[in-house]
């Protein structure tokens, strides 16, 4: 088995195995997408930039030597439903006084409001 290095990790490869190479793709596009959608969330908050970082390293470290097909199935859909969280849930505060936070929304999260309506009407 050869290996593929990824930034500070080494993911398997199988050696000319078109599906093993695919899954090893698909791990390696989920690695970036995840430091990317960090340093995206947690912009200029490098205590929060530097334990996502350790995190994300910890977890795709502590699981490349796994050879399951459906356990690393699994872990790439753990990976992706941790990205899409960051992405639309997370957002930035800052402590501005003893009892106050000024939150800082990423645009993409900012959308249209729409108000709540009681008696919905009903489509015919």
């Amino acid at each position: 088995m050869t290996s593929v290095h990824a930034g500070s990790d080494w993911l398997p490869r199988g050696g000319g195995d078109l599906i093993a190479g695919a899954v090893c793709a698909a791990v390696l596009q989920l690695f970036k997408t995840l430091h990317r959608t960090r340093q995206r969330v947690f912009k200029n908050d490098t205590r929060a930039l530097e334990a996502a970082r350790i995190k994300i390293n910890e977890e795709f470290k502590s699981n490349k030597s796994e050879t399951s097909p459906k356990k690393i199935e699994e872990l790439i859909k753990i990976g992706s439903d941790v990205e899409l969280l960051l992405r639309t849930s997370v957002i930035q505060a800052i402590h501005t006084d003893h009892n106050t936070l000024k939150l800082v929304p990423r645009r993409e999260l900012l959308i249209e409001n729409v108000p709540y309506c009681d008696a919905p009407t009903q489509k015919q």
